[in-house]
C-alpha cells in the first residue's frame, strides 16, 4: 500500500516548514488584491504563514510577506489578516 506524500509549506514567519494544511494561505490576484485563502486553491502569488499573530508580526517586522508576494503592503492589510488570524 502507497502511503500519500503530505505537502509541505514554509511559513514567512518562523521560516519552518509545516504540513499545508496547518498554514493560513494569503494570496495576491492579478488585480493585486491581498487576502487570505480559504480553499488554498485561488489564483495569484501565494505565501503561507502559522495561525498565530507572533509570525505574522515577525514577517511583518522582517517585510517577508512583502518579498513573498513581491509587493508593498500597507499598515491596513496586515491589521485585517491580524484580525482574521485571532478569529
Amino acid at each position: 500500500m502507497k502511503t500519500r506524500k503530505i505537502p509541505m509549506r514554509m511559513c514567512v514567519g518562523c521560516r519552518e516548514m509545516k504540513e499545508k494544511k496547518l498554514l493560513l494561505r494569503i494570496v495576491k490576484n492579478a488585480e493585486g488584491i491581498i487576502a487570505f485563502d480559504r480553499t488554498g486553491k485561488a489564483s495569484g502569488r501565494g505565501a503561507y504563514i502559522c495561525r498565530n499573530a507572533a509570525c505574522l508580526a515577525k514577517a511583518r517586522q522582517q517585510k517577508q510577506l512583502e518579498r513573498a508576494l513581491e509587493t508593498k503592503i500597507d499598515d491596513g492589510i496586515y491589521n485585517n489578516l491580524e484580525k482574521e488570524i485571532n478569529e
